[in-house]
């Protein structure tokens, strides 16, 4: 029998990513305004500690600036698409089917 994660988290996302512990609320608080915004419309829960960690490391390479907050959501739109990705190829492998979110070419639900 599979085990069951101690979170409500049923996605392959766990073999993709690691989690990083941490408070997600006051990650999230932490975040520039344009991020949080985006966190929010993000098809699966963005970790925001993972999220945080990212916002470090563009704050290292760019400054605390626009351009480091416009480098980190277009990270977080490709992450966002190779999680897509990986679920429909999974779900390709399972039902020998196109995702039928794809095949109607439905836009993401946020």
């Amino acid at each position: 029998m599979p085990d069951i994660l101690a979170d409500n988290e049923r996605t392959l996302r766990h073999e993709m990513w690691h989690r990083y512990n941490g408070d997600d609320w006051a990650a999230f608080d932490a975040l520039p305004p344009a991020v949080r915004a985006r966190v929010t419309r993000h098809s699966y829960d963005a970790w925001s500690v993972n999220v945080m960690m990212l916002w470090r490391h563009y704050k290292r390479i760019y400054g605390r600036t626009p351009r480091a907050e416009r480098a980190l959501i277009k990270y977080l739109d490709y992450c966002e698409r190779l999680e897509r990705e990986a679920f429909a190829s999974r779900y390709n492998e399972a039902y020998g089917a196109v995702l039928p979110h794809d095949a109607a070419e439905a836009s993401v639900l946020r």
